[in-house]
């Protein structure tokens, strides 16, 4: 069920002095609420090996319920669509689902869903010498530092990204 929609997120700005070009933004699409369907799936026991194979297991763990696995805290989880490419270098894509997590205090370092100045936003949050701010995936984003005057809120720490192969 889409509880909401939300357009948005920074973009490089142009000025004619410095003839930096408008790209296109990044903003997060669709907000849908931690909820899934009930049910549980069956987890392989042991894991998959990504370089050579090893014999397979034929046993079972307990079944893997996703909604506990990537929203142990549902009333204070909700899912995101994105929409753009300003996250890559962190494994978030065009099209990408991210489960956010508002119980979550951020810390520098973690990838969070932000409220800058009225537009929606995900980046990463860094510490620097001057103070903290937002910074891109992407070389072709420029960071968004946070001052003073900046509006600027939380909305939730990012825990997983969902995306197809």
């Amino acid at each position: 069920m889409k509880i909401n929609t939300i357009r948005m997120v920074t973009e490089k700005t142009s000025c004619c002095a410095s003839m930096v070009s408008v790209t296109k933004a990044t903003w997060v699409e669709d907000v849908y609420p931690a909820i899934l369907l009930g049910g549980s799936l069956p987890l392989v026991w042991g894991a998959v090996a990504a370089g050579f194979p090893s014999p397979a297991d034929e046993y079972l763990e307990k079944p893997l319920d996703l909604n506990e696995y990537v929203a142990p805290r549902p009333e204070a989880t909700f899912y995101v669509r994105v929409s753009g490419d300003s996250m890559i270098g962190a494994g978030i894509h065009h099209d990408d689902i991210l489960v956010v997590d508002r119980s979550q205090s951020p810390r520098p370092g973690n990838v969070i869903i932000a409220l800058v100045d009225g537009e929606f936003t995900v980046k990463r949050l860094t510490r620097t010498p001057e103070g903290l701010e937002l910074t891109p995936e992407n070389p072709d984003y420029p960071p968004i530092p946070l001052h003073s005057e900046t509006e600027f809120e939380v909305w939730g720490v990012v825990r997983h990204v969902v995306h197809k192969l």
